[in-house]
């Protein structure tokens, strides 16, 4: 019987030993999952603070020339002559200018610099805002976590890394939002998953003149427009960000 026995205790101490290696393996693996995660949000988060004192510092720093709204987009905030087609109070966003164009008056808009979808997240139509938030939450669609599992699965309002940035005009009752970022250096470039991404500081410009209900048209036909940048808004953007 023990004949039988001693060999059956021999593999299922084998078996114990291999099973105990691998939990050990895994549980290292993870923890260097877990310590690689937190070093590379630390760093995100540093240059988060360090950016914007780098910056402020450079003379004649314009965040427009050093992260997106390049002049081949038009530059950075500006006052412009527009259609009278569109009445005062009205967003157009036109993702072929990467602008969005608010109504001011008749004849005449506020041109911000955004970023723009990606070729296969496009869309266009009317809709209107239906919700407005300060410093909202992000959570990331399911479509967002196949992409990138490593997403965290949700970030509270206010945290430097949220991808909505400061300020938040949700549209209709679709996932898509006008909004800040985290990431300004994407502003004049094709990189959404739909939303319209602007400068957090352009985005509460434009939130504090925006009532729910507000029209918006997005559309991918381009404007012509002679851009007038308004001396006064630049020497006031700049002022905004010398205190941020």
């Amino acid at each position: 019987m023990n004949e039988h026995i001693t060999p059956w205790l021999k593999l299922r101490a084998r078996w114990m030993l291999q099973i105990r290696r691998s939990c050990e393996r895994e549980r290292i693996a993870e923890q260097q999952m877990a310590v690689r995660r937190t070093m590379s949000w630390m760093a995100v988060a540093a240059l988060a603070v360090l950016l914007p004192a780098v910056t402020q510092a450079a003379p004649g720093y314009q965040s427009n020339s050093l992260w997106g709204g390049t002049p081949e987009w038009g530059g950075g905030r500006q006052t412009i002559p527009f259609s009278t087609k569109y009445k005062p109070g009205e967003i157009i966003v036109s993702f072929g200018d990467r602008r969005l164009y608010f109504i001011e008056a008749p004849g005449k808009a506020i041109s911000y610099p955004i970023a723009v979808p990606r070729e296969q997240s496009r869309w266009e139509g009317v809709t209107n805002v239906s919700m407005k938030k300060e410093n909202p939450s992000w959570t990331p669609t399911p479509e967002m976590l196949r992409e990138n599992p490593k997403l965290p699965p949700w970030v509270p309002g206010g945290h430097p890394m949220n991808p909505l940035g400061v300020r938040a005009l949700y549209l209709g009752s679709s996932l898509y939002r006008i909004h800040g970022t985290d990431a300004p250096w994407t502003i004049g470039q094709a990189v959404s998953r739909g939303c319209i991404r602007m400068y957090n500081e352009d985005v509460i410009h434009l939130y504090n003149r925006v009532p729910v209900g507000t029209k918006v048209t997005v559309t991918w036909d381009r404007f012509t427009t002679t851009a007038q940048a308004d001396p006064t808004e630049r020497r006031t953007a700049r002022a905004d960000r010398a205190t941020r």
